[in-house]
């Protein structure tokens, strides 16, 4: 997204132009039948503008000379007639000029031809659909490019490209009444930056066979026990965890406010940053933009602040939250370059982006031996938490019964519920970093307009103590 700017001359105090060009592709083989290729282009730009002490944004899919003069004039008139209104004098706001550039891992490497992405999918979907009693399942491939630019009227010029890789496997099995689901990480839980070493890396050639294995042993296995028990969490159920329970909690346009009438409010107050107790001396999350397989990575966010790994709890005590610049003006808290948007008809708003569990230093084979008596949960299923993001209920595909510190058999329908406040003071053990996993989510929901955003979590196993466990129905 290199074109040349026109000159602008504009009446106001400052501007930014954000320019997106995203396209996709998808390739889904279901029940051995090649599905459609979805294709998707969008592109457009987003005019920021601060005036008269007012901030208006505005947008177009028009990215010629006279479009982008048009959004500027909009969005400097937004600013002039909302500017009483206004929770903040624009006057104080950062007005940034930064100037760099940023490029996913090995982006210029090849990637199959849309009739190798078929081949590859239909030999996972012949694996998985090899028993009567696997009634459905799927294969499929998201492929998406990004260009992100950012001008602003102090000087600032970035540039980001992405290109992001959504691999997955689902299979559905039924017999006598009893239907169960097993899936590669969860639904879009593998999510990366990257080429084809993202399929190397979580061993996705093959795993329609073990998938489909691990779905028909669920069919024949007993009910998730209930009671009070020590959990082991995988990766895999962790990333939805701290998504949830900590994540959406520490969003500071959230702690202030903004997202009350539609995503609810935060159990966390900005009275709590600094001394509130979190977690376990063992809880470490950080907000890291920087690694660069992760899906959200990248150099600055959507307001040109530059994105640096950041401790937000530490040693269980919370430290910052999850707010832009703007956000950080309004509260007088320290902050992140988290102000994401996700398109260019969007104005950015506090996001998470990366949010990272820091490994400690138990091997997998240490965590299961030091319960006695507990479950190890997988791959997330179902979420249920409270509108302030304390009360939660959450569902995983597969788990394994854990004695006297040896993993026993499979069991369904395993569940966990809690207290967010509490959950994370009764973490007993982190693994290792050989136990770490790099996940996310592409779908992550919030604002008004709604926006659905890209976010990665990486995350160790982990263990919690005296949690309350129930299964289905027996």
């Amino acid at each position: 997204m290199a074109q040349t700017l026109p000159a602008i001359a504009l009446d106001a105090d400052f501007w930014s132009l954000r320019f997106v060009d995203e396209s996709s592709e998808s390739f889904c083989v279901r029940k051995n039948i090649a599905q459609p290729l979805s294709i998707v282009t969008d592109r457009g730009v987003m005019a920021s503008v601060y005036a008269d002490g007012g901030y208006g944004y505005a947008a177009s899919a028009d990215t010629s000379e006279r479009g982008i003069r048009d959004v500027l004039e909009r969005a400097a008139a937004w600013a002039r007639a909302t500017a009483r209104l206004a929770l903040d004098d624009s006057h104080g706001l950062p007005r940034p000029a930064p100037r760099g550039d940023y490029a996913s891992p090995s982006l210029q490497s090849a990637l199959p031809s849309r009739r190798e992405w078929y081949e590859l999918l239909q030999q996972e979907s012949q694996q998985a659909g090899v028993d009567p009693r696997i009634v459905d399942w799927e294969a499929l491939v998201d492929v998406r490019h990004a260009t992100h630019r950012l001008v602003t009227s102090e000087g600032g010029d970035v540039s980001q490209q992405y290109r992001f890789l959504f691999p997955s496997i689902s299979v559905t099995a039924h017999a006598d009444g009893v239907t169960q689901q097993r899936s590669l990480n969860g639904y879009r839980g593998i999510c990366q930056q990257g080429g084809l070493e993202i399929l190397a890396r979580v061993g996705f050639a093959g795993s329609g066979r073990r998938i489909a294995e691990e779905a028909l042993e669920l069919l024949a296995a007993p009910n998730c026990p209930s009671g009070r028990m020590d959990v082991l969490l995988a990766p895999d159920q962790m990333v939805l965890q701290i998504h949830e329970s900590i994540g959406h909690p520490l969003e500071l346009d959230r702690i202030l406010g903004d997202e009350r009438n539609f995503a609810g409010t935060s159990f966390v107050t900005a009275e709590m940053f600094g001394t509130y107790r979190y977690g376990s001396a063992l809880l470490n999350i950080t907000f890291d933009p920087t690694r660069p397989e992760e899906l959200a990575s990248y150099a600055y966010d959507d307001e040109g602040t530059r994105a640096e790994k950041t401790y937000l709890i530490r040693d269980g005590i919370l430290e910052r939250p999850l707010g832009g610049a703007v956000s950080q003006v309004r509260a007088g808290l320290p902050g992140v370059a988290n102000a994401r948007a996700d398109s260019w008809n969007r104005p950015p708003i506090d996001r998470m982006a990366n949010l990272n569990l820091e490994p400690g230093d138990a091997t997998f084979d240490e965590l299961v031996a030091g319960i006695d008596r507990g479950v190890l949960m997988e791959t997330n299923t179902s979420w249920s938490i409270d509108d302030s993001r304390n009360k939660f209920q959450f569902g995983c595909e597969r788990a394994r019964i854990i004695e006297r510190g040896k993993l026993g058999h499979v069991v369904k329908n395993p569940n966990y519920r809690g207290i967010s406040a509490e959950f994370w003071r009764s973490l007993a053990r982190v693994g290792n970093a050989d136990t770490v996993r790099v996940l996310g989510t592409p779908y992550c929901g919030k604002g008004e307009p709604s926006q659905t955003i890209r976010v990665g979590h990486a995350s160790p196993a982990c263990v919690f103590t005296g949690v309350d466990v129930f299964g289905g129905e027996a």
